[in-house]
């Protein structure tokens, strides 16, 4: 049991799936400690299959116990009866938390837990770029899909979730009975009415860790939108080879979601070294060494990375995706969204999208 677990504060209790929600957990809990130091805080890990992400999660894991907390991990994706197991196991101390704090309210596994807690308190926490299109989505009363999802009808396992997913979204609008908070580095417009947005400035970083030696060069930030389906490949690696070779740029931070295959082929193809983080981004470069310069295509970093790197020499520049990158089976909303990620960014370098000459 940890320090804080038994706490006589109010329990909170916060389910992430990725190290981004489970350092924005961190952050939120940092930030609140003033406010509410006596509340114990249980984080319940639903790890995912993905070697990379259940890698970082464990790290992370180990960063969150060092901070006092409790950490419970869960093998929710553990085959068929997995989802029953957990779910099952959980409710009890869904019924009794008071606070639940979730990074990824798209999540079908965080729809379905929704369902069963009893908490008048809720809380979002960053889940990158998502979490501008939750937002905008629960304003406009909209139902709950990601971006990057081709437009057009509902699957059969859409409609299968589809009151759920209803249930959701009613428990993430603000009542008499129950308050939300989002807690966040993205830039939000519009916020729905009752609903309480709160800046993360990544406070927990900055004292946690740094400042970093930095380096001459240039490191490059991957995206995984090839993965999903938004970007072309071949397209892609002509991008990255074009902005390493016009800034220098010598190292190629891996998104936790790229593929084995499209890496090597990078690495032959480009002469960059590749490296694969086992921490979330922000984290590894606060920690150092890190170029004086990071080139990033539009994604969460070029929002982040400038709060976690405040104070420091570090230059952060962000490559438009060009249109013609786009693959046909990109949802029509894709361009539209990636332009409104980078043109919102704060602190960073615009560059135009890159020649492929």
């Amino acid at each position: 049991m940890s320090p804080r677990a038994g706490s006589a504060g109010p329990h909170t209790l916060a389910f992430v799936e990725s190290p981004v929600q489970l350092l924005n957990v961190l952050e939120w809990a940092y930030s609140n400690a003033l406010q509410d130091p006596g509340a114990g805080l249980t984080l319940v890990v639903l790890s995912p299959t993905d070697p990379m992400t259940r890698g970082q999660l464990r790290r992370m894991a180990e960063l969150a116990r060092d901070e006092g907390y409790e950490v419970r991990w869960e093998e929710a994706r553990g085959g068929p009866t997995a989802p029953f197991h957990t779910i099952g196991g959980l409710a009890g101390v869904l019924r009794r938390a008071d606070r639940i704090v979730m990074g990824d309210p798209f999540s079908r596994y965080v729809q379905l837990l929704l369902t069963i807690t009893r908490a008048r308190e809720l809380v979002v926490v960053d889940d990158g770029t998502a979490t501008m299109e939750f937002v905008a989505q629960l304003a406009r009363g909209e139902r709950l899909v990601r971006w990057h999802r081709k437009g057009g009808r509902p699957g059969p396992r859409d409609l299968l979730f589809a009151p759920v997913s209803s249930s959701a979204r009613r428990r993430l609008t603000p009542s008499a009975h129950r308050t939300v908070e989002v807690f966040s580095s993205m830039p939000i417009d519009s916020v729905p009415e009752g609903v309480k947005v709160t800046r993360n400035d990544f406070s927990w970083t900055r004292v946690r860790f740094g400042p970093p030696r930095l380096t001459k060069g240039a490191d490059l930030v991957g995206t995984s939108l090839v993965e999903t389906g938004v970007v072309d490949g071949d397209r892609y690696l002509e991008a990255v080879r074009a902005l390493a070779k016009a800034h220098g740029a010598t190292r190629y931070f891996a998104h936790r979601r790229e593929s084995t295959d499209k890496l090597r082929r990078l690495a032959a193809e480009t002469g960059l070294e590749i490296v694969r983080p086992d921490l979330p981004l922000e984290l590894i470069a606060r920690r150092g060494p890190i170029g004086r310069t990071i080139l990033s295509f539009p994604s969460t970093v070029v929002h982040t990375l400038p709060l976690a790197l405040v104070g420091t020499e570090v230059r952060v520049a962000v490559c438009d995706i060009d249109p013609t990158w786009l693959t046909e089976n990109a949802s029509p909303r894709a361009q539209g969204f990636l332009s409104g990620v980078t043109g919102t960014a704060r602190d960073v370098h615009r560059l135009s999208a890159v020649s492929m000459a």
